[in-house]
């Protein structure tokens, strides 16, 4: 799943947040279809300034009221994975992501210890 990271411009302030225990439940007014496959190892991969830039697995999912007024709450693993960048346009509420078109974790790659902004650049320039 790859939802935009709202009022969140950098990984290191989510990774702050998440610390204090806020973010660890996101709102949507949807439930996923394929609810089950998330809750088996799925994740929500986060955009932020134009970038996917991390993913938090994903706990559970559930979903309160019925009709219009039903909420669905996805529950995250306060574990915060950043991504290499992977640019994405804006777009409203949440997406599939499938597996093949995920950017791979940094921890990966070995190169783990470079700021957002030069990984983001030697993406865009192919050197990596």
């Amino acid at each position: 799943m790859i939802k935009l990271c709202v009022g969140v411009a950098r990984v290191e302030t989510l990774e702050r947040r998440v610390a204090k225990g806020d973010w660890l439940t996101v709102h949507t007014r949807m439930t996923p279809k394929r609810a089950q496959e998330l809750e088996d190892g799925g994740c929500i991969y986060w955009v932020m300034k134009g970038s996917v830039t991390c993913r938090m697995p994903i706990a559970d999912i559930t979903t309160k009221g019925e009709g219009k007024t039903s909420m669905c709450h996805i529950r995250l693993h306060p574990q915060v994975i950043r991504t290499a960048p992977q640019a994405r346009r804006p777009f409203q509420g949440w997406r599939y992501l499938e597996p093949r078109d995920a950017p791979p974790d940094l921890s990966t790659m070995d190169a783990s210890d470079l700021p957002d902004e030069l990984a983001k650049k030697l993406r865009e320039m192919g050197a990596w």
